[in-house]
């Protein structure tokens, strides 16, 4: 079974989530649990949680449909000590509200060493967060995204992944998350068939499989290589349309979530349309 859906707005309570991705066809959802562009948010409120909870179970929301995503400040890679603490703080918050919700896992992007420690310190610092917040949580599970490889990010070799996932104590509670676009601007060729082959058998060898927990569906204006990222509608920008037939009939992508994040939301209803069609 594929669960497709997108990044939906929780705009006035995270309890409004499955209403939005339910009026949208969405057979799964993203959202961010609190302001993704602030440090602190207020506590998730008793009423807005069992709402959540009761909305998901009305409209047939599993946790294994649900991908919440983390706010953009967060830097589980920081160089600066001051930085790094305020991050993993913020992460910390963030999987305390998903256990709250009742979510199983936690999407967010590794990090970045913004020219200041190597790629392989930062690396050890990302799995040293994921390690120091699991510690104090349970059930949640930290979903690495991959990324395009812009500025300082890292995450954007598979073989990144597969470092911070090795040291990660708890591997029961680490997962991934491959985004289209950003594998394609990474540098990884997923528009033929000889390329998606290539590029998902090298996942598999290297990151593994039994690791994905989920997907970010998006079309890209920016070319393989760039390492640029910019998402776009589907059918829209440079993948062409093989790559998402390859995807919907690929069964190692069912039971988990599969999120649009493209930028015209007006189009959600008739991308997801477009997609279970394939």
């Amino acid at each position: 079974m594929k669960y497709i859906g997108a990044h939906v707005s929780a705009s006035g309570g995270v309890e409004n989530a499955p209403v939005n991705a339910y009026e949208i066809g969405a057979k799964a959802f993203a959202l961010f649990t609190k302001n993704q562009r602030q440090w602190v948010s207020s506590p998730l409120t008793e009423k807005s949680i069992q709402l959540f909870k009761a909305r998901c179970e009305e409209y047939g929301y599993t946790p294994k449909q649900i991908l919440p995503h983390d706010g953009f400040l967060i830097n589980l890679g920081h160089p600066d000590q001051e930085g790094l603490q305020k991050s993993r703080n913020a992460f910390l918050d963030e999987i305390r509200r998903c256990e709250q919700l009742g979510l199983d896992r936690l999407n967010f992007h590794p990090g970045s060493h913004l020219n200041k420690i190597s790629e392989e310190a930062c690396l050890d610092r990302i799995a040293e967060s994921i390690n120091w917040v699991l510690d104090q949580t349970k059930g949640v599970s930290a979903v690495i995204e991959n990324m395009a490889g812009q500025g300082s990010n890292m995450g954007y070799r598979f073989e990144h992944l597969a470092y911070i996932i090795d040291k990660v104590e708890d591997k029961s509670r680490v997962g991934v998350c491959l985004d289209t676009a950003h594998t394609l601007a990474a540098g990884y060729e997923i528009r033929t068939a000889n390329g998606y082959k290539q590029t998902f058998d090298a996942f598999d060898k290297i990151v593994g499989f039994k690791y994905l927990m989920g997907m970010h569906l998006n079309d890209s204006k920016k070319e393989v290589a760039t390492h640029v990222d910019r998402h776009d509608s589907i059918g829209k920008g440079v993948m062409g349309n093989l790559l998402f037939q390859m995807l919907i009939e690929d069964d190692r992508f069912d039971e988990m979530p599969l999120i649009l994040e493209t930028p015209d939301e007006a189009l959600w209803k008739q991308e997801i349309s477009y997609l279970y069609n394939l």
